[in-house]
């Protein structure tokens, strides 16, 4: 409020407003009163409301009509000025004042008013009988003081009245014809009780209200003073206090008897800390805090903001099912002016058998929100109150940039925890079946998916040598004679083709000589369909000599044709490819001559396999037969096994070492 400035617009002429300027700047009655003083500026340190007040006064004589409706423009705040001993300026209040101000003011944001009975030391009765019904009449009028220029009284309370009616206004939050709260100020304070509800009980608590006290007044709220604040609602409403804390209703009235009681200061100030404008509109300023991306770098949720995610999720998930049904998730988005998740958002992230969003599909599609479109995460951070709960200046500290990608391939080591896969193929070659696998449905299951519910992401984690990772898969529309930056942008990339269409690898062929051939962006061959017939490409190279040609792994054998979920391997190494550009140990072959076919087979292996089930059987079991336990053959397996293991362990321990 401090960049506020208020204007004061005095008419009427012989009433003494012009008086009242110059008593106020220089605390002693004039001697000489001017037909008009000049334009005065307080500086914001000396006025009651810390705001600088800019005062104009305004003179018939000596002002046109013109400069009179460019100043009435221009207005926050407009004081009439009548004399309390004079009956026809109060008169001209409503027959020519009021109208005139209405006339040049827009109807949706009128001018609040101040009416002001001067020269109160002239008589010994008050105007106020006179007034009241006016200010009944006009609901932009906000209070009416009567003051002596002279005596110095009211003079100062007028212009906080005045500062007061511009930053603290009555018309947004209160309708005194119908004596309650505007419809607006109803949604804007139910939602600041939602959000303030921590637990999600319909019950403002003890603690609930000392953390909004602190929060938006920066002040403690003393045990003693919040006892007295509930016996007011119970005196008033029966359903106010429930459980010993505040209900909606109870909230919602003892924010109504604040206004009525002309405290709006109170409802203003816990508006404006959750990010309310006048309007009773969160401000672009709230909900779209300054934040810059470098290029090439990416955006990604902190550990902070997982937990305030955390936190909303346990507050809606009422039956505790790790997954948010239908109604959980309108309830959770209440404070939300609209739906942000359309259906599609349940084919992009994990699911339960329900459909219903699961904990880490909750997650998941945050994390995907934040990648795409961070301004859009600040948005919806901003509804939730992510800066009032968390005590930060704004959203912005919930965002974490990744170092630009360049250094992290010069290093060879990234911290980043989101990698991009885009997903190229020809139509109808199973990206779409890729992508759903990833999110653990099979075939069967995707044939339940609505066309119009189609989602060109899916998004979930990963572990890369332990540690979570998240993988978003992208696809890509198939015209890759219009491809985009966006679309060639990513850690990793997957061409998939359908191994029965004879005609489906030339398109992965085509778009890899003409895009990534000479991109350090890895690639990997997806033979989709593998449970089908495999066909003979018409391309001039079958898909393995094209892999070996261009030095790519051989293509990927890959079916979502299952009766479980789809395994999830292949999806692994799109991330630890993704992680790890560089690194040569990610072999997806079988030529049995490399350090990882070497390992994989001997891990594999009969020997292996029966050694690891007599250990587990003696070890864990315990039930071994005595014939096994002199058996020197047994004996001889396992110690051989055992030796094995220590040898090749130990090489696998230095070439991961070293390529790391």
């Amino acid at each position: 409020n401090t960049a506020v400035i208020v204007d004061f617009f005095f008419f009427t002429a012989k009433v003494g407003k012009t008086s009242l300027i110059m008593s106020l700047v220089s605390e002693e009655f004039p001697d000489e009163v001017p037909l008009r003083a000049e334009e005065i500026t307080i500086p914001a340190d000396v006025t009651p409301e810390r705001v600088p007040t800019h005062i104009v006064d305004y003179s018939e004589a000596e002002q046109s009509d013109e400069q009179l409706y460019q100043e009435i423009s221009k207005a926050n705040v407009i004081c009439i000025v009548y004399s309390v001993n004079n009956k026809k300026s109060i008169e001209k209040v409503t027959s020519h004042w009021i109208p005139l101000i209405s006339e040049r003011t827009d109807k949706d944001s009128r001018v609040p008013l101040i009416l002001v009975g001067n020269k109160s030391d002239l008589v010994e009765h008050s105007s106020m009988e006179t007034i009241l019904p006016i200010m009944n009449q006009y609901s932009e009028i906000e209070t009416c003081v009567e003051c002596s220029a002279k005596n110095l009284k009211n003079i100062s309370e007028l212009f906080y009245y005045a500062q007061k009616a511009v930053l603290h206004p009555t018309g947004p939050l209160y309708s005194p014809e119908e004596k309650e709260m505007k419809p607006s100020c109803i949604k804007a304070l139910t939602r600041i009780f939602k959000i303030s509800d921590l637990d999600n009980d319909g019950i403002l608590n003890d603690n609930d209200v000392i953390f909004s006290q602190r929060t938006c007044f920066n002040i403690p709220l003393a045990p003693q003073a919040l006892e007295d604040v509930k016996n007011v609602v119970r005196k008033n409403m029966s359903d106010g206090v429930k459980d010993n804390g505040l209900t909606l209703k109870g909230f919602l009235f003892l924010h109504t008897l604040f206004i009525q009681r002309g405290r709006h200061e109170t409802t203003w100030t816990v508006l404006r800390r959750f990010g309310y404008d006048d309007d009773l509109e969160l401000t672009q300023e709230y909900l779209f805090p300054l934040f810059k991306i470098p290029p090439d770098c990416t955006t990604e949720l902190n550990h902070n903001a997982y937990l305030f995610l955390q936190s909303v999720f346990d507050k809606y998930d009422k039956d505790r099912d790790c997954a948010l049904s239908p109604d959980e998730l309108k309830d959770l988005f209440k404070v939300f002016p609209y739906m942000p998740w359309g259906p599609d958002v349940n084919n992009t992230v994990c699911t339960n058998e329900q459909g219903w969003i699961t904990y880490q599909g909750y997650l998941s599609q945050w994390t995907l929100t934040t990648y795409l479109d961070v301004q859009r995460c600040l948005e919806y951070l901003g509804y939730l109150g992510y800066s009032i709960i968390q005590e930060q200046e704004s959203q912005a500290a919930a965002i974490t940039i990744t170092r630009n990608k360049r250094i992290d391939l010069q290093k060879k080591q990234t911290q980043r925890g989101v990698f991009r896969c885009n997903v190229l193929g020809a139509r109808g070659s199973g990206k779409s079946g890729f992508l759903q696998a990833f999110l653990g449905r099979n075939l069967a299951r995707q044939k339940r998916i609505r066309e119009d519910r189609k989602s060109y992401y899916a998004i979930s984690t990963t572990y890369v040598y332990g540690q979570e990772k998240y993988l978003l898969l992208h696809e890509v529309l198939p015209d890759f004679e219009f491809l985009s930056e966006a679309d060639l942008a990513c850690d990793v990339v997957c061409l998939v083709y359908d191994i029965s269409n004879p005609r489906s690898f030339e398109y992965c062929a085509k778009v890899y000589k003409k895009h990534f051939l000479d991109s350090k962006t890895p690639c990997v061959i997806i033979a989709a369909k593998s449970d089908l017939h495999e066909a003979r490409q018409y391309y001039s190279l079958s898909p393995l000599d094209f892999c070996r040609k261009h030095k790519l792994h051989p293509p990927q054998l890959f079916t979502c044709n299952t009766d479980e979920a789809p395994s999830k391997d292949i999806y692994t190494k799109l991330t630890t490819m993704a992680m790890y550009p560089h690194a040569k140990l990610r072999c997806m072959c079988s030529c049995n001559r490399c350090t990882y076919c070497i390992c994989h087979n001997l891990l594999n292996s009969e020997l292996v396999r029966s050694v690891k089930a007599k250990l587990y059987s003696a070890v864990l079991n315990r039930h071994m037969t005595q014939a096994d336990l002199k058996s020197s053959t047994f004996w001889l397996r396992a110690s051989v096994g055992a030796t094995v293991f220590a040898v090749l362990g130990f090489a696998m321990y230095k070439a991961l070492l070293k390529q790391r």
